[in-house]
């Protein structure tokens, strides 16, 4: 407990806690697995009460407010940035700490937790970065990567298209080779961080026939924030997670110089799916911090407000709603886990990955809803937290993939392993 404080209170918070990550990371990859483990180590324990002081110390008192404002959260991500807490994918040889997805679903629970609105942004960094840094060659890994890691900046993944949604397949920008640039046109909607990203990953069409698959139609890019012609839209005003930057990007007559193309023409919609393995596990787990969240409160607030005599809490109707939020949280915090450990082990965490994402979702929205309830007319009311919660997680069935596109992934992931028992 005292290692902890330090990182966040000593005079070498940053130097401390990079070495501390570090070590984890040393430790994990240089050791086999040790069988089954229902608790961290004790570098990971650390990294998560790091995470937990910061999100109840800096994040939690002022969720509301960012949430009333809809102000982007500049001062909570340099003060992360400063603690070495987002960028977790960034290999070591680029300045990064190279943490395991594992601690990553660590920390973002607790994130979560205090205000999605405020961790989605830092979440979304991460996955706008993950392109580069598993496709990336080293020129772009030190050019776009490093500069995450020297100054507290954002990017953005920039993939969804007004008429797209979930099929991507169907991209309508497009980049046309000229010279040593590619031309890019077209419109992205509802890009999370589109308004202040020092630069986006973009998907975009480089085979123009219609009837070309997307693995080999699709091409992945890196585009500078300040390019002439890439016009970032308004802030979208959303139902929850308010201090998110959502926004429209429209690219007219963009030139991206050929050496910003990740891997080559058509490799683009492996990359981008490629890279939703490794942050579903974060999303799903920020949204398993809202559930727990949502169970804090209800609890708290069921043992306080008495009826009958007796505090709510001992009304058998409340006790089951509580009891069920339990059993939910803890089932799917272990899906989580399991999600971001077959990433560390260098296995494809797709199945695992869209079953945390499918179930997350679902019972942060289940818990949520059911904390409102047990609060009564108090839920349905600002001055309580519960509403903030139910607005907040609804997005959770919807971005990074839908409640159904998950399902979709599963049975096939499900359908295939059935086929071929050794895959």
């Amino acid at each position: 407990m005292a290692n902890f404080v330090k990182v966040i209170t000593g005079s070498s918070s940053l130097h401390r806690c990079f070495t501390l990550i570090s070590r984890c990371f040393a430790s994990k990859s240089s050791q086999p697995s040790a069988g089954f483990s229902f608790e961290p180590n004790a570098e990971q324990l650390e990294i998560q009460l790091l995470a937990r002081k910061f999100a109840r110390e800096e994040i939690l008192p002022v969720a509301a407010q960012y949430d009333k404002t809809g102000e982007f959260p500049w001062d909570i991500i340099k003060k992360a940035h400063s603690l070495g807490l987002i960028n977790h994918h960034i290999p070591q040889e680029f300045g990064g700490s190279e943490i395991g997805s594992l601690e990553s679903v660590l920390i973002f629970e607790e994130f979560g937790y205090a205000c999605c609105g405020i961790a989605t942004p830092m979440d979304v960094n991460n996955l706008g970065q993950i392109p580069v840094v598993v496709a990336g060659n080293k020129e772009q890994k030190k050019k776009y990567l490093g500069r995450m890691v020297e100054e507290p900046l954002v990017c953005s993944y920039a993939v969804t298209e007004p008429g797209g949604g979930s099929d991507v397949a169907n991209i309508k920008t497009k980049a046309e080779k000229k010279g040593d640039h590619y031309v890019l046109n077209g419109q992205k909607m509802w890009i999370t961080n589109a308004g202040h990203a020092n630069w986006y990953f973009v998907l975009a069409r480089t085979n123009l026939d219609p009837k070309a698959p997307p693995h080999k139609s699709l091409t992945g890019f890196i585009v500078d924030r300040d390019t002439p012609g890439v016009i970032p839209g308004r802030k979208e005003i959303n139902m929850g997670q308010r201090a998110s930057d959502t926004r429209g990007v429209t690219f007219e007559d963009v030139l991206v110089p050929k050496e910003n193309v990740l891997i080559g023409e058509g490799a683009g919609f492996k990359i981008a799916m490629g890279a939703f393995d490794r942050t579903r596990p974060t999303v799903a787990s920020t949204s398993v911090g809202l559930a727990q969240r949502a169970l804090d409160e209800a609890t708290k607030y069921a043992m306080e407000r008495y009826t009958f005599g007796v505090p709510i809490a001992k009304h058998q109707l409340i006790m089951n709603m509580l009891a069920e939020m339990a059993i939910n949280i803890e089932v799917v915090r272990l899906a989580c886990i399991r999600a971001g450990w077959e990433s560390d082990q260098g296995r494809r965490n797709t199945y695992y990955a869209s079953i945390a994402k499918a179930m997350a979702a679902d019972v942060a929205n289940k818990c949520a809803t059911d904390a409102v309830q047990i609060f009564g007319g108090n839920g349905y009311n600002t001055e309580y937290p519960v509403e903030k919660l139910m607005r907040d997680a609804k997005i959770y069935q919807i971005y990074e993939g839908t409640a159904q596109i998950q399902r979709l992934i599963i049975a096939r992931e499900h359908l295939t392993r059935f086929s071929n028992p050794s895959s």
